[in-house]
């Protein structure tokens, strides 16, 4: 079970990074950009690190209150869910 949660993460930060860099790479071509909610979803759903890594790296969402509040928090409920699972499991 654990192995499959680690590559589930693995997998949602690299989509969600991907996404970050993509819907930058759209709002420079003024194009269709993907829904924050829907980034911030993909955050929530496990990719708080990706969404942190493709801020930093797409230097993308950084000045939205609202992103730089919400991914942090995703990661830190991420980071509890993770500790809690883990304890199940060996405790």
């Amino acid at each position: 079970m654990l192995k499959f949660l680690l590559a589930y993460l693995l997998f949602i930060n690299f989509i969600t990074f991907v996404l970050y860099g993509y819907d930058k790479r759209r709002a420079k071509k003024q194009q269709w950009r993907v829904p924050e909610s829907t980034l911030l979803t993909f955050s929530f759903i496990g990719g708080s690190v990706g969404a942190l890594l493709g801020m930093s790296f797409f230097r993308h969402k950084t000045q939205k209150l609202k992103f730089n509040i919400l991914v942090p928090f995703s990661l830190v409920l991420q980071v509890i869910l993770c500790v809690v699972v883990k304890d199940c499991f060996v405790g």
